[in-house]
């Protein structure tokens, strides 16, 4: 079961739920620095059935990786996580998000730095947007520094170039991947294995 990424049109709006091959699917629209990082976490995790990394809530229609890396067209870099809860809990999915990144870091995620890579979580209907705060508050208990993770209203999400989707399985040995992803997800497989496909 997959979702394809050729299947997904510029500018996308997602729903909070889809049916896809007769599974009820739960998508998450999340934004936590480098949007290779969360990606490499996601295609890695039992039960997502595609994750799509692109722009969100920027001004600037249509922008390219460039243009969002300028810090002007107001973007995020963030991702789509389509899932099914029946394989994966929706607690879980978010457990990794706030692992992963450090949500205490206003517009910077270690080298990474500009609004692009803001901590921002993009409900799709009020339900989320309960289970967002819910975890926002849960985390806020657990990090010593105030959390900065924004609300933020879904708008128009570009999808990014191909060269971006699952960046890391085809450059697992950029200098980037190795010294950034790679810890992280060290960190998953140490308190998620049981939801990754791999050891």
């Amino acid at each position: 079961m997959c979702v394809s990424t050729l299947s997904i049109q510029s500018p996308h709006h997602f729903t909070a739920s889809l049916d896809v091959d007769g599974k009820r699917l739960t998508t998450f629209v999340l934004a936590g620095g480098c949007f290779w990082c969360l990606d490499a976490v996601y295609q890695r995790t039992k039960g997502v059935a595609a994750v799509i990394s692109g722009y969100i809530g920027g001004h600037t229609a249509d922008p390219d990786y460039y243009q969002v890396c300028s810090g002007t067209t107001g973007h995020a870099e963030g991702l789509a996580v389509i899932f099914d809860e029946e394989v994966v809990p929706a607690e879980v999915i978010l457990d990794m998000f706030f692992t992963v990144h450090d949500p205490t870091t206003l517009n910077r995620q270690g080298y990474d730095v500009g609004t692009q890579y803001r901590s921002a979580m993009f409900p799709l209907d009020e339900q989320q947007r309960a289970t967002y705060q819910k975890a926002i508050e849960k985390y806020a208990g657990l990090y010593p520094d105030p959390i900065v993770t924004t609300m933020e209203e879904s708008k128009d999400f570009y999808p990014a170039e191909e060269i971006h989707q699952d960046y890391y399985s085809t450059n697992a040995q950029a200098g980037y991947c190795r010294v950034i992803i790679d810890p992280k997800l060290a960190k998953v497989r140490k308190y998620y294995a049981q939801w990754l496909n791999e050891a």
